[in-house]
């Protein structure tokens, strides 16, 4: 069962996101919050295993309401809704640690997957959506220690970062490179190591932030 606590000011919204996900067996509405605090708050009372998050709230925004879930340690993936793709919050809050975003006029299939591969553990972001998303925000000049961290990476670690990059599933990265999917989640794992990011999302930010994946390519 994949708990859920929706975090959104206006409560037509929250109502339907609880409409669309509660008629799913295996994923549960624990809780709704009407802003950053109370969703900080419900975060820690309720341990849910997804936060759908707004970004724009009142008291806390869902920005700093994300970089305190993911300071904090927990295990929460946060999920983040917006309504535009080019929207520097939402680069700030995948920066912070957000798992993935989605716009808020998907259809309810859509959100229903989304919420899904979230808790997998998989990044949910859309390769094209993202490398827009990038292109508009990314730093001009590659953070150094970053560059020197990709620079550590094996060939086969390069070949696995950069389909990551492009949104690929272990599963797909597998198929890709003619090897196993458990040698893939090895290689992934290195990779974050090295990297020193938190999960896939992280990665691939990271990918084009040194510059090793340029926006738009592949």
């Amino acid at each position: 069962m994949i708990s859920v606590l929706i975090a959104d000011d206006d409560q037509l919204v929250r109502v339907g996101l609880r409409a669309v996900l509660d008629t799913e067996a295996d994923i549960t509405v624990v809780g709704e919050a009407a802003d950053g605090r109370e969703a900080i708050a419900l975060t820690t009372e309720l341990a849910p295993d997804v936060v759908i998050m707004d970004i724009r709230m009142p008291s806390l925004d869902g920005l700093a309401a994300t970089r305190q879930i993911v300071s904090s340690g927990s295990p929460a993936r946060v999920l983040i809704l917006t309504t535009f793709e080019l929207d520097e919050y939402v680069y700030e809050a995948l920066h912070a640690g957000a798992a993935g975003f989605i716009l808020k006029r998907v259809p309810p299939g859509d959100l229903i997957e989304a919420v899904r591969v979230i808790h997998s553990g998989e990044s949910l972001l859309f390769p094209a959506a993202t490398a827009e998303l990038i292109r508009s925000f990314v730093p001009a000049s590659p953070p150094t220690e970053l560059v020197k961290a990709v620079g550590t990476l094996t060939e086969r670690e390069q070949d696995v970062f950069r389909l990551l990059a492009q949104g690929r599933s272990n599963r797909e990265i597998a198929d890709e490179l003619f090897v196993s999917a458990e040698t893939v989640k090895s290689h992934v794992g290195s990779v974050l190591l090295k990297l020193e990011v938190r999960d896939r999302t992280q990665a691939v930010i990271a990918a084009y932030e040194s510059g090793f994946v340029q926006p738009g390519a592949g």
